[in-house]
C-alpha cells in the first residue's frame, strides 16, 4: 500500500475513534509505546478497570523508531504518555526536556535502581527485559552446530551465516547488546575490545533485523540456529512448542528498563498522571511479571519456566545516563561498520 493512502487511511480511523470517544464522554491519552503488541491488550484492559474514563490510544513499533519518532516530534508533540519504552530512550528524552517529572503513587515501592534518581523522577521502571539467546536444538543437530554458553563462542566458525541479532539503530534490544558489549569489553571512542568483538561477531551474523522479537522468532522456526533476543520473547515461544533453548551467556547479560513518562506536550495533564498512577501499582506489576522474570516492585512475578532463578544477578551494571549521552555516536560507529547486513527497512 501506498504509505500516503495508509497514513490516510490510520488518520481517518484516528479520526473516526476520537468522534467515538468523545461521544461516550471519554478522555483520550495517545501513548507511544515499544510494548510486544500481545501485551497491550491486557495492559489496557487492567488500566480500563480503575478507569473507564480513559480511552488509551496506542502508537507502537519498535524502540528506536518510537524513539526517533519523539525526538522528530519535539518541536511539535503528540503524545501525552510514554509507556513500555526502554529508560535509555527515556534518559534521553529527559535530557531534552520533553519529560514531566512526576512521583506516582505507588513510586516508593518501585527499587531504586529501577528508577530516574531525581524527586521527583521523570521516568519509573515498569520491569526488566534483558538478552537472550534463542538456540534451535533440531538445525543445531543436522548442523552438527554446539549450543554456545558464552557470547564469545558465538566468534567460532562454526556459527557463521547461522546467527541474527537486531538493529540497535531501530530496536531497543540490539541497542543494550551493543552497550553491555562496550560496558564489558571497553568502548575506547571505537577502538576498545567491545568493538572487537562486534567485528568478530559481524562475521557470522546472516541478518540484522528491525525487531527485538524478530531473531528469536526466525531461530524458533528454523531459519537460523542462534537468534540473539530477549527472554519474554523467547519464554513465550519455547511455551508454544518451538524447538530452542534459550541461553543466557556467562560473561553477562544486555538489559534495559521498559519504563513510563509523561510527555510534556499533553494536555490532558491529569488523566496522564492516572495512567501513571496505575502503570506503577501492584496490579500493573503482576500483569508486567506474567511476562518479564523481573518486575520494578520486587517479589511480584512469578517464576518463569525457562529463566534461571539468578537472572537478575545476571545483568551486565548498566548507567542509563552513559548509553543516552553517547547512542548517536554508538549508533553511527555501528552503523558505519556493519549496517550493509541490515534487512531492508519496510
Amino acid at each position: 500500500m501506498n504509505p500516503s493512502i495508509r497514513t490516510t487511511i490510520v488518520s481517518a480511523c484516528l479520526g473516526l475513534a476520537t468522534v467515538a470517544a468523545l461521544a461516550q464522554g471519554k478522555t483520550q491519552l495517545l501513548v507511544y509505546t515499544a510494548l510486544e503488541t500481545d501485551q497491550l491488550k491486557a495492559y489496557q484492559e487492567g488500566f480500563n478497570k480503575v478507569n473507564p474514563d480513559i480511552e488509551l490510544k496506542w502508537v507502537r513499533d519498535s524502540t528506536g523508531v518510537i524513539t526517533a519518532k519523539l525526538l522528530a516530534e519535539k518541536a511539535n508533540p503528540q503524545a501525552d504518555a510514554v509507556m513500555g519504552v526502554a529508560a535509555s530512550s527515556l534518559a534521553l528524552l529527559d535530557k531534552q526536556g520533553m519529560l514531566i517529572p512526576y512521583a506516582p503513587l505507588n513510586l516508593d515501592a518501585i527499587m531504586s535502581q529501577y528508577r530516574d534518581k531525581k524527586n521527583p523522577p521523570a521516568w519509573f521502571g515498569m520491569n526488566v527485559w534483558g538478552a537472550t539467546i534463542c538456540f534451535n536444538t533440531v538445525e543445531a543437530q543436522k548442523k552438527n552446530i554446539p549450543k554456545p554458553e558464552t557470547w564469545k563462542d558465538l566468534l567460532k566458525p562454526v556459527y557463521k551465516g547461522q546467527v541474527v541479532m537486531p538493529n540497535p539503530a531501530s530496536s531497543g534490544t540490539g541497542f543494550f547488546d551493543v552497550t553491555a558489549w562496550l560496558t564489558l569489553w571497553g568502548d575506547k571512542n571505537g577502538k576498545g575490545d567491545g568493538w572487537k568483538f562486534m567485528d568478530g561477531l559481524h562475521e557470522n551474523i546472516a541478518q540484522y533485523t528491525h525487531s527485538g522479537s524478530k531473531p528469536c522468532n526466525m531461530a524458533a522456526a528454523g531459519e537460523y540456529v542462534v537468534g540473539i533476543s530477549f527472554e519474554y520473547r523467547a519464554n513465550a515461544n519455547k511455551a508454544k512448542g518451538a524447538p530452542i533453548d534459550l541461553v543466557f551467556p556467562k560473561e553477562g547479560l544486555g538489559w534495559d528498563l521498559e519504563a513510563f513518562a509523561i510527555h510534556a506536550g499533553t494536555k490532558k495533564l491529569d488523566a496522564a498522571k492516572k495512567l501513571a498512577d496505575w502503570a506503577s501499582s501492584k496490579d500493573a506489576m503482576q500483569l508486567y511479571g506474567k511476562n518479564f522474570a523481573i518486575t520494578a516492585q520486587p517479589g511480584v512475578a512469578a517464576p518463569l519456566a525457562n529463566v534461571p532463578k539468578d537472572y537478575e544477578a545476571r545483568l551486565v551494571k548498566m548507567d542509563f545516563y552513559w548509553a543516552a549521552e553517547n547512542r548517536e555516536r554508538i549508533l553511527a560507529e555501528w552503523t558505519t561498520r556493519y549496517n550493509a547486513k541490515s534487512e531492508p527497512r519496510k
